[in-house]
């Protein structure tokens, strides 16, 4: 089968290799979608330090069903599917308590860290456990449903903020995961969202996807703006989703007293924290890992229109054209967002 190689970082090969075979216990998906997603990209220059070539990358797909492997019981050849990115073993404490995301065994599709090597979805065939695998509804297009984990991240991110309904959150960093969180924070009901970002077209497409509020500042620059904005209070939760010293720093001070700062965003692996503020004010930092079973509602919001993903995507492309999206994305071109590609063959360049 062709499959899209990172050969070497900065480097990315169409290449032959053994198709897979369905396991006991797995479905074979031909991938008709796999958007490219920002820590691929970060895998793509080395800089994540969990894509080690030789590896096939890729996690956020859906596809058709082509052959089950045995004890596969919920699937028949033909049906449209889109599947978890977290491989989990669904026998641990964590699988048993409902926290797949943190499971023991926890391996991700198209990640390569050392401690395990998992092929990707930037392939005409991957073989995945039938415990990850989802019917794709029938409105849902290829391109949507490869949007799908990332929207499930964002609202694994509303999850564990513990919201009730109209509070005021503040996400900071408007890329794809900022902006769809963005939206589901509003569909969980707060009563005021804002979003933060220094990438004037970024800020654009959010007031495309339905944002109110955008707030072209970072540093003190946003802070004094939030403050303003709340009446010096602050707001009831942050949603960071970038990960860099500034960003969380900026989180910390924008949220109020007793307030809530979920940390999305892990571009760098280690950050300066204002420990006395958090302890002062009384904050509560809460981390959100991918997610634990929030793809059913993923589907649901983007049927119905709460979460737009569409004018995210964008290009869809052949998987020939991987190498050429893969740099322009790592360019941080202005006005590309998300790439789908698509690995079957035939496949045209397109908008979604």
């Amino acid at each position: 089968m062709k499959a899209l190689l990172l050969s070497e970082y900065k480097h990315l090969d169409v290449v032959d290799i053994p198709a897979p075979v369905a396991c006991a216990g797995e479905v074979l998906v031909r991938v008709s979608a796999c958007g490219i997603c920002g820590s691929d990209v970060h895998g793509y220059d080395g800089s994540s330090g969990r894509r080690i070539p030789p590896v096939v990358m890729g996690h956020e797909a859906a596809g058709v069903v082509t052959a089950l492997g045995d004890g596969v019981e919920r699937f028949v050849v033909g049906d449209r599917v889109t599947f978890d990115s977290t491989i989990f073993c669904g026998g641990c404490d964590f699988c048993l308590r409902g926290e797949v995301n943190l499971c023991e065994q926890r391996q991700v599709m198209g990640v390569s860290c050392g401690e395990y090597r998992r092929a990707g979805a930037f392939a005409e065939y991957i073989a995945v456990p039938e415990r990850i695998v989802y019917h794709l509804p029938d409105e849902l297009g290829f391109s949507e449903a490869a949007m799908l984990e990332a929207v499930s991240v964002a609202l694994h991110a509303i999850q564990v903020a513990d919201m009730h309904g109209g509070e005021t959150a503040l996400v900071i960093g408007a890329g794809m995961i900022g902006l769809l969180t963005m939206q589901a924070a509003r569909a969980a009901g707060c009563s005021q969202v804002l979003i933060a970002d220094i990438d004037a077209t970024r800020l654009k497409l959010a007031a495309e996807v339905g944002a109110e509020t955008v707030i072209d500042a970072s540093g003190a620059a946003l802070v004094s703006e939030v403050l303003r904005l709340t009446g010096g209070r602050g707001v009831d939760v942050v949603l960071e989703a970038v990960g860099r010293d500034e960003t969380v720093s900026s989180a910390v001070e924008c949220v109020r007293k007793g307030g809530t700062v979920v940390l999305v965003g892990n571009i760098t692996p280690t950050v300066t924290l204002p420990l006395q503020k958090v302890v002062s004010r009384q904050i509560r930092l809460q981390g959100s890992c991918a997610s634990a079973g929030e793809y059913p509602e993923a589907m649901r919001q983007i049927a119905e229109g709460k979460i737009k993903v569409s004018p995210l995507i964008t290009a869809v492309a052949p998987l020939s054209e991987g190498p050429r999206w893969f740099e322009r994305l790592h360019g941080r071109e202005p006005n590309v967002m998300k790439v789908v590609l698509d690995p079957r063959e035939g496949a045209n360049s397109g908008q979604p």
